[in-house]
């Protein structure tokens, strides 16, 4: 692209030097020349004014006064038969090696009749020198037309390459903003959406990488449950009710995996905004606590569910699962002793209460559980962090109200007032 810049520029500067330089060339001369046969008319003029002054009372004329060596003259006095011829005779036309002349003929108001000739090699030598000037001076300007080009194009090209390097980060899939502008408009546009574009890149890599980690721990716990209901069958394999139990169960585990990875999708994607209903959370909560139990049993722990009853929340119930999931999960892996899950009638507002017996959230961690990455107990750092995305899409909130015993809530919008009992 330089090269190629550097030769139109070339091409246009040359072509600007002719159209300007000839017609300069041929008004030089016409105006050498003109001026030249001026000045040989100036001094035709003169040579008869002095020829008129030497005339004597009987008409002759005195030529030692008028000599001029540089030309060739012929005077003719008045009522004279032949001219008088002065100067370098080599000059006269009718000369066999006579050069070239110009010629100026005045008549004096004596009637003196001058005329010179004047050979054309000094009149050549003005012209040549004028136009050698004319033709350094066309030189001189395609030269700085060239050098201006060269800048130009080493401005305008240099971008491009910084360009195709952004271009090229992008394309490796490095996609931060490079933030180069360069003074030239169009190059600035293009950076700009360059810079744009790494913005979106690095957007959509980072939202596939939180779906990634999300679905991993997600998905880590209801396939922990189908695993063991799994295993209950191959343990009871001789007990056909409890195969079609927990076959059944099994199932319904299978059903909500379903259901996670779909609104784990739709959520990384930003394609699905949840659509609230008013859950009954004591069936919710039932099919919940039966699910996470036997993990508990297993363990020598213990799963509990107090409080009131009959409540009604505006959510979602695969989400209000999730958000629970993650909350028991984190007093299992972390706490101790019972995991008491409790609800509280607010009026304004359903709460769920996850509590454990355990030592608590250390000091330098109580103001950032809820950050991405952020894990006290060698864990991922994800699931108080997603429970609060998935509560918040929805109107919902997660806090941390307690740190001695550890206690999250869950703040659900109320639904249509139910007859309250406690557990």
């Amino acid at each position: 692209m330089r090269r190629r810049m550097l030769f139109s520029t070339l091409v246009v500067a040359v072509i600007a030097v002719l159209l300007l330089g000839l017609p300069l060339g041929a008004l030089t001369y016409k105006s050498v020349y003109d001026d030249s046969i001026r000045q040989l008319r100036e001094q035709a003029g003169a040579i008869s004014a002095e020829a008129d002054a030497q005339l004597d009372n009987s008409g002759n004329l005195i030529p030692s006064q008028i000599i001029r060596s540089d030309r060739y003259i012929e005077i003719v006095p008045p009522g004279a038969d032949e001219p008088v011829m002065v100067g370098d005779r080599s000059i006269r036309p009718d000369s066999a090696d006579s050069p070239q002349t110009l010629k100026a003929t005045v008549v004096s108001p004596a009637g003196t009749e001058v005329t010179v000739w004047r050979s054309t090699d000094t009149v050549r030598e003005s012209i040549i020198n004028a136009w050698l000037g004319i033709a350094s001076l066309s030189l001189l300007a395609i030269g700085v037309a060239v050098g201006l080009a060269m800048l130009q194009a080493r401005r305008l090209t240099l971008p491009l390459v910084d360009l195709a390097a952004t271009a090229e980060r992008l394309g490796s899939g490095v996609a931060t903003p490079w933030g180069h502008r360069y003074g030239i408009p169009e190059a600035d546009r293009v950076a700009e959406v360059l810079d744009r574009s790494a913005e979106r890149i690095a957007g959509l890599i980072a939202t596939e990488r939180h779906f990634a980690a999300d679905a991993s721990h997600q998905l880590r716990t209801p396939l922990t449950a189908l695993t063991m209901r799994l295993e209950e069958i191959i343990a009871e394999a001789d007990d056909p009710a409890v195969v079609r139990e927990e076959g059944e169960a099994a199932l319904s585990q299978a059903e909500r995996l379903v259901e996670t990875v779909e609104s784990l999708l739709g959520r990384a994607r930003k394609s699905q905004h949840p659509e609230v209903e008013p859950v009954d959370t004591d069936s919710v909560l039932e099919q919940f606590i039966a699910e996470w139990s036997p993990m508990f049993h297993r363990d020598g722990r213990e799963l509990r569910l107090t409080g009131d009853r009959g409540l009604t929340a505006l959510t979602v119930p695969n989400d209000l699962s999730q958000i629970l999931a993650t909350l028991v999960e984190n007093a299992h892996k972390h706490g101790s002793g019972t995991v008491t899950v409790h609800t509280v009638d607010t009026g304004n507002s359903v709460r769920i209460e996850v509590s454990d017996e355990g030592p608590g959230i250390p000091e330098h961690l109580f103001g950032r559980v809820f950050e991405r990455e952020v894990s006290g107990g060698g864990g991922t750092g994800l699931g108080l962090a997603l429970a609060r995305h998935i509560a918040e899409s929805e109107g919902a909130r997660v806090e941390l109200v307690r740190n001695r015993p550890t206690t999250f809530a869950l703040f659900l919008p109320r639904g249509a007032a139910r007859q309250a009992r406690p557990f």
